[in-house]
């Protein structure tokens, strides 16, 4: 799921001069996967809970496969946003709430926190590497190959699924998918993560341009207030909604489709506000560097990903480092000690940007950031679901993979907003005008991950069970540390 999206980045351009369209168009099969997959997290650990994560992995796998291979083949943008943006967007949303979930099931004692890292490392590996392959194979062969690649590898993680993983527990006794909750949740997530992701494009207060659907405007630019707030009202009154009737469901002992009351435990509540504030401000450093480097540096956007491929090699050796640090200082102090490293990485990268800026000069915030993200991604899942049942570890975990994606659409917003407020300040997009609105966007990303920092001490402290006791269960979401900061968002 890594590779596949940081391999689409690079391809975009190709595909839009062979599909004779335009940018915005294509945008959609980026925004539309973010979109699908964010909506249907929860809906998608809470099948894992019921019916078993493996199962759910594999119907997953098969059709994030069938997108995959819908979109290689594709002769048209709408074509393309089917199989990507749509039933791969699915298929992400069934698999990811149960890979960590079926590691957790595996291993036990330290042996899954080293589970863990060897899993982030994974992630980090197929982020480095992702624009190096798209390049390739887009330059050398074709674009749709960055599709291409899944329908190779969906068939053989599924027979890797049913020769290697346990069966795992299902939920004991008949347990009725809360339907209601479901398409709540699913149209209040919808429309939540479509206000963040298109609010720059139709305007957060004041109308910017027409919002269609099909060719029809439904909310015309002439309006007295922008589409989004309405959007963002909606939103919440329907979340709200879902929110009473899961309250009822959880009193009434009907099987809810998220339980609220989970929100006891300490460190899954705070561990899910550092989530959100921490995905805000990860973005920071891969979201402004390459507008920087190809808007102030000139330099292509290949070259671009060879500047930016440290830091995934930096995230695979603080993944492993993390996962050793565990059993010795604990799994909660290497995820502060990773957010307070990412913090200080994004303020050396600010420090040195200015228009002269070289490579070796960003080496050592790269460094940092990147060992931090491997820190806190091989960890952050297992600190924030300690103490959830395993019964109830998919939806959890869908729970928190949703809100890092709602974080990452906040912080992209907020911070590429400082990034044009500043830039359009010291006299708009000239070079040293964009050094100043990069570095204050940086700042702001540095903050955010502070922050995130602080809140992570209200965690209570969660160290990795010796080899005879049980494991304390988490599930899939840390992915999302490692994709969030390399894909698409």
């Amino acid at each position: 799921m890594v590779l596949d999206n940081s391999v689409l980045n690079v391809a975009i351009p190709t595909i839009r001069r062979d599909f004779h369209t335009t940018l915005p168009s294509l945008e959609w099969v980026i925004t539309g996967y973010a979109l699908t997959f964010a909506t249907l997290l929860i809906i998608g650990g809470r099948l894992g809970d019921i019916f078993g994560h493996r199962r759910v992995f594999i119907g997953g796998a098969f059709l994030f496969g069938t997108g995959s291979l819908l979109a290689a083949v594709s002769q048209n943008v709408p074509m393309l946003i089917l199989g990507e943006a749509i039933i791969e967007g699915m298929g992400a949303s069934m698999m990811m709430p149960s890979t960590l979930a079926i590691l957790s099931n595996t291993f036990t004692g330290p042996e899954r926190a080293t589970a863990f890292a060897a899993w982030g490392a994974t992630a980090g590996a197929a982020a480095a590497f992702g624009p190096v392959v798209g390049g390739f194979l887009t330059t050398n062969y074709s674009w749709r190959w960055a599709f291409g690649i899944n329908v190779i590898v969906a068939p053989l993680a599924i027979v890797g699924a049913v020769a290697f993983m346990p069966r795992g527990l299902r939920a004991e006794g008949r347990i009725r998918i809360d339907v209601p909750g479901a398409l709540l949740v699913a149209s209040g997530m919808f429309l939540l993560v479509f206000g963040i992701t298109e609010g720059g494009t139709y305007g957060w207060w004041q109308p910017l341009r027409d919002f269609s659907l099909r060719g029809h405007r439904v909310w015309a630019a002439t309006s007295p207030i922008s589409v989004t707030p309405i959007v963002f009202a909606v939103s919440v009154a329907i979340l709200f909604a879902f929110y009473r009737l899961e309250r009822a469901k959880e009193r009434a002992e009907q099987s809810p489709l998220f339980e609220f009351g989970q929100l006891r435990h300490k460190g899954f509540r705070y561990g899910l506000l550092t989530t959100v504030i921490l995905a805000m401000g990860q973005l920071g450093l891969i979201f402004v560097l390459p507008i920087f480097l190809q808007n102030a540096k000139h330099i292509s956007a290949q070259r671009n990903g060879m500047w930016m491929f440290p830091v995934g090699v930096f995230v695979i050796v603080g993944a492993q480092v993390g996962g050793r640090l565990t059993r010795r200082i604990g799994v909660t102090s290497v995820l502060r000690l990773g957010l307070v490293s990412e913090a200080v990485g994004l303020v050396l990268v600010a420090l040195v940007i200015r228009p002269s800026v070289t490579f070796p000069d960003v080496l050592a915030g790269f460094f940092l950031f990147g060992v931090g993200i491997g820190f806190a991604s091989s960890q952050l899942t297992n600190v924030v679901l300690s103490d959830i049942d395993p019964g109830k570890s998919g939806v959890a975990s869908g729970a928190n993979a949703t809100l890092r994606q709602v974080g990452s659409g906040l912080g992209v917003a907020i911070i590429g907003s400082i990034l044009t407020a500043q830039t359009v300040r010291h006299g708009g997009l000239p070079v040293r005008a964009l050094a100043h609105g990069t570095r204050a966007a940086l700042f702001v990303a540095a903050s955010f991950v502070v922050v995130g920092a602080v809140v992570s001490f209200l965690i209570p402290r969660v160290d990795p069970p010796g080899p005879g006791q049980p494991a304390a269960v988490p599930s899939g979401a840390d992915v999302v540390e490692v994709f969030e900061v390399f894909g698409p968002g």
